[in-house]
């Protein structure tokens, strides 16, 4: 007769228990029922060492101590919170390191996070630089570049006035005259105002001839209701009058307008190379020399920007930009004008010496 098989009974207390893994991921012990679980050896040292702290005097802690303490604590602190911050940092690239409340430690980050928004700072002067390109102008419908400042949205007369006069070499005392005033206006008006009105202000101003405005009465012009106190205020058409009979003091003394003017510039327009409308400067060194001399003679409205953008109008400098279809048209015309300006000037002189010979 087979006998059943005996179970070995195993008490509750020698039952071996195993290690669950929580949600969390911490291992958890089951503690059968009836049973402490004892505590780990850690946290026995750890009571210890808070017992024999409590038993032991107090000692004030020396500054070094406590500097060190504070130093080694801020370390740790910043190598756990490091991939944080830099993630953080690289998100924001505009965001200066200077400026973020970090420490010495984090300096490394701080570099990496510069060297990445340098990086997309060039990337977008790259794209301005081709947008700038774009601007200046295949966008019209005759299919020429112009200035990047002339849009196909400017007045026909601005584009006009771009195309036909803007930096091309004037020599008439005139001319010259007439767009050293309309650039002393630009102060009150832009170019496309003042272009609207010039064919008034010749008419006004007696078709800029110098003599005849130095003759004009100044009351009668800047009488209430005139035709020029519609166009200009009182001050700029004083200054007109003033400087026209500087310009016939200057007639008298160097032969003519253009020879002063000219002779600034060695007789040569300055041919600037700008690429992009940034470039073009507001006022240079030789058009504050121009304007400390002629305020030295008594002129009014003679700023370093009014001379440089009469320089620019009257073709001193070719500020046209390199894109442009004028730019080259500008620089045949200087040539042409040296050309005849020696020309002109060795048969002067040759008629020169062949009077003295003959006397």
């Amino acid at each position: 007769m087979s006998v059943p098989p005996r179970f070995r009974s195993v008490n509750s207390d020698e039952r071996e228990f195993r290690s669950v893994l929580g949600p969390t991921g911490n291992k958890l012990q089951r503690k059968p029922p009836g049973m402490k679980l004892e505590k780990p050896m850690i946290e026995k040292k750890t009571i210890e060492s808070k017992d024999e702290e409590k038993k032991k005097p107090t000692t004030p802690a020396s500054p070094r101590t406590t500097l060190k303490q504070c130093s080694s604590l801020c370390s740790s602190i910043l190598r756990k919170n490091s991939a944080s911050m830099t993630a953080s940092y690289s998100s924001d690239a505009s965001s200066s390191c200077e400026s973020s409340p970090l420490s010495v430690a984090s300096s490394s980050s701080c570099k990496k996070v510069m060297r990445r928004s340098g990086s997309v700072s060039s990337t977008r002067k790259l794209s301005i630089g081709k947008e700038e390109d774009k601007v200046a102008g295949d966008c019209f419908a005759d299919g020429r570049r112009r200035c990047a400042w002339i849009t196909p949205k400017a007045d026909p007369c601005y584009v006009a006035f771009h195309d036909e006069e803007w930096g091309v070499p004037v020599h008439d005392d005139k001319n010259l005259f007439e767009f050293l005033c309309l650039s002393g206006a630009l102060a009150e008006l832009s170019w496309t105002d003042i272009l609207s009105r010039r064919q008034l202000l010749r008419e006004v101003f007696m078709d800029f001839d110098p003599v005849a405005v130095s003759e004009m009465n100044d009351k009668k012009l800047t009488a209430p209701g005139t035709a020029a106190i519609s166009l200009l205020s009182e001050v700029k058409i004083r200054s007109i009058l003033d400087n026209s009979r500087h310009v016939r003091k200057i007639i008298a003394e160097c032969g003519s307008l253009k020879k002063y003017m000219w002779n600034f510039v060695n007789n040569k327009p300055t041919q600037s190379q700008f690429r992009y409308q940034r470039q073009v400067p507001v006022k240079t060194s030789k058009a504050e020399f121009i304007s400390k001399d002629l305020v030295r003679r008594g002129f009014r409205s003679v700023s370093p920007t009014v001379i440089y953008s009469f320089m620019q109008a009257a073709g001193l400098t070719n500020d046209h930009l390199i894109g442009c279809f004028r730019y080259q048209d500008c620089c045949v015309d200087a040539e042409t004008t040296t050309t005849t300006t020696t020309t002109t000037t060795t048969m002067k002189a040759k008629k020169k010496n062949e009077r003295e010979s003959d006397k």
